[in-house]
């Protein structure tokens, strides 16, 4: 079951690098793919046993992800302390970009829920 569910993770990504070589250079293809996966996730309505348990085990090893962009901080402290407040800017609008975005994706699932108990 393991394998189907890794399979499926892969096959998304593959196909989000071959939508990114051929039509969205500028996204790039996992992102790609993970937006695949997850409209094909609301479309289907349900996760699969497979690819939960895929995803389940691949989250243990989420901390080792985070390994490589702390070596580049500490290498290229330099370099991003001159760009001190380009880096501040760029934060804070991704911080506010998302928090709107979360916002409002939050109202649209209550709304949908409400619509799904026959409220109002």
């Amino acid at each position: 079951m393991l394998l189907r569910g890794l399979s499926w993770l892969v096959l998304c990504q593959l196909l989000g690098t071959a939508l990114n070589v051929l039509f969205f250079p500028i996204l790039p293809g996992p992102i790609i793919g993970m937006m695949l996966l997850f409209v094909f996730l609301l479309v289907r309505g349900e996760v699969d046993a497979p690819l939960r348990e895929a995803a389940s085990s691949l989250l243990k090893y989420l901390p080792l992800i985070l390994v490589p962009p702390a070596v580049g901080v500490m290498a290229y402290a330099t370099d991003i302390a001159a760009d001190f407040w380009a880096v501040v800017g760029a934060l804070v609008l991704s911080l506010v970009l998302s928090l709107v975005f979360a916002g409002w994706l939050m109202q649209k699932l209550i709304e949908r829920q409400v619509r799904k108990q026959g409220g109002l």
